[in-house]
C-alpha cells in the first residue's frame, strides 16, 4: 500500500534551497579538573551549518526530496566534523506523498532526539541549559546512518514515525542495528510525543560469539508542551536501560581517583517554560534531575536559566547560566549544543543567525 502511494507519473517541477545558521559567541566554563576556560566559540544555541534541500514535484501530490547538511564552525571557520564525514549532520534522500506519507533513506535524526530538542527542551537543546547534558543525547541517539525512516501523514494532529539503521557489519545481520519509533501529536497549542529507540552495541566480532554479546541500550521518552501564551511549559520523562543507554558526555572532568561509570538503568526528569518578555525577549528556565538507579547512585542536578533576544525573525541575542550538582562521584558536565562542556558551571553569551 505505502509503496503503491508513492507510485505516480507527473511532469516533474524542482527547486534547491540554500540554507544555514552561524552562531557564536563567548563560553565561560567553571568546575573542571582543567580549570576554569573561557573562549570564543561555535554552535552554542544551534550548530552552526550549511545546508542543501531540495525538493522535486512529481505530481499527484507527490515530491522527491532530499538534504545535505554539514556542520562548521565558526569561530575558526573549520569543518564541525570528527569522521571525515563532508555531510556529518543529515545526508538523505526520499519520496514525499501527502496520502502515503515519508519515506526517507540515509544519515538522519532518531526519533528521540527530535523529541528532546522539539518538544520536551524550552532551551531547544542548546545553550548552557540543554537538556543533552543530563539526557541521553550522544552519538547515534542524536543521528545515526544507514538509515530507513517511514513517517506517517498527519491526521487531525495525530501522526507516527518508525527508523531503521543498518548496522552493515559483515557476518551478522543485527551487530551495530538501531530502530526506533515515535507516536506523535501537535495541534493547537499542545505538543506531545512518546518515543522508543533501540540501539545495538555488538560489532561483528564480538557477537560472532554468542558469549560476549553485549547488552543493548534501550530509551523511551514521553515529552509534552503547551502554550499558555503568558507562559510556555514543559515536561520531559524517559527511562535509560541497558549499555549506552546513558553515556557520559566527558569520561571523566572532574579528574576522580575512581572515574564515574555511565549508568545501565536511570530515569531523566525535565520541567522547564519559556516566558515571552515584551517586546522580543524569552526568558528560558528548566530543572533536570538525573535518577541512577543502579548500586553507584551517581545522581545529578541542573539548574538553567537564560534569555533570548529576537532582533529580527532571523536573528537573535542570548545569554544563558546552568549549573550540575554531581552526587556520589557522578561526572556530568555543563555542555551546549555543540560541545559536551568541561565543568558543573557556565555561562554563556553570543548572536545567532539563520538564512
Amino acid at each position: 500500500m505505502i509503496i503503491g502511494g508513492f507510485a505516480a507519473q507527473a511532469q516533474a517541477q524542482s527547486n534547491v534551497t540554500i540554507y544555514g545558521l552561524v552562531d557564536a559567541g563567548i563560553v565561560s566554563e567553571r568546575g573542571g579538573a582543567a580549570g576554569s576556560v573561557t573562549k570564543v566559540t561555535s554552535g552554542i544555541g544551534s550548530q552552526s551549518r550549511l545546508g542543501f534541500r531540495g525538493t522535486e514535484d512529481l505530481g499527484n501530490g507527490l515530491s522527491a526530496i532530499f538534504t545535505l547538511e554539514t556542520g562548521l564552525k565558526v569561530d575558526d571557520g573549520s569543518l564541525d566534523n570528527s569522521n571525515s564525514a563532508l555531510f556529518n549532520r543529515q545526508s538523505f534522500v526520499g519520496l514525499k506523498s501527502k496520502e502515503a506519507g515519508t519515506l526517507t533513506l540515509g544519515r538522519q535524526y532518531t526519533m528521540l532526539y527530535n523529541a528532546m530538542s522539539q518538544v520536551a527542551d524550552p532551551f531547544g537543546a542548546g545553550y548552557a541549559g540543554s537538556i543533552k547534558n543530563l539526557f541521553p543525547a550522544a552519538g547515534a541517539n542524536t543521528r545515526t546512518s544507514n538509515a530507513i525512516v517511514y513517517a506517517t501523514p498527519s491526521y487531525e494532529g495525530f501522526s507516527a514515525e518508525g527508523l531503521y539503521s543498518l548496522g552493515e557489519q559483515a557476518g551478522s545481520t543485527t551487530a551495530g542495528r538501531q530502530f526506533g519509533f515515535g507516536l506523535l501529536y501537535g495541534q493547537g497549542p499542545l505538543n506531545a510525543r512518546l518515543v522508543y529507540n533501540n540501539r545495538n552495541n555488538d560489532t561483528a566480532a564480538v557477537g560472532a560469539t554468542p558469549a560476549k554479546l553485549q547488552d543493548t541500550g534501550r530509551n523511551t521518552l514521553f515529552a509534552i508542551n503547551y502554550d499558555f501564551q503568558v507562559v510556555k511549559a514543559y515536561f520531559a520523562y524517559g527511562a535509560d536501560k541497558g549499555v549506552n543507554s546513558a553515556a557520559l558526555p566527558v569520561a571523566n572532568a572532574y579528574g576522580y581517583t575512581v572515574a564515574p561509570k555511565a549508568s545501565l538503568d536511570s530515569n531523566d526528569l525535565l520541567i522547564g517554560v519559556q516566558v515571552p518578555v515584551a517586546p522580543n525577549g524569552t526568558i528560558m528556565a528548566s530543572y533536570i534531575r538525573k535518577n541512577d538507579k543502579t548500586v553507584n547512585n551517581q545522581d545529578a542536578d541542573q539548574w538553567a536559566l537564560g534569555y533570548s533576544y529576537a532582533m529580527s525573525k532571523r536573528t537573535n541575542m542570548y545569554v544563558a547560566y546552568a549549573k550540575i550538582k554531581n552526587k556520589n562521584g557522578a561526572g556530568y558536565t555543563v555542555g551546549n549544543n555543540n560541545e559536551a562542556g568541561s565543568g558543573d558551571k557556565a555561562f554563556n553569551a553570543g548572536i545567532r543567525h539563520s538564512f
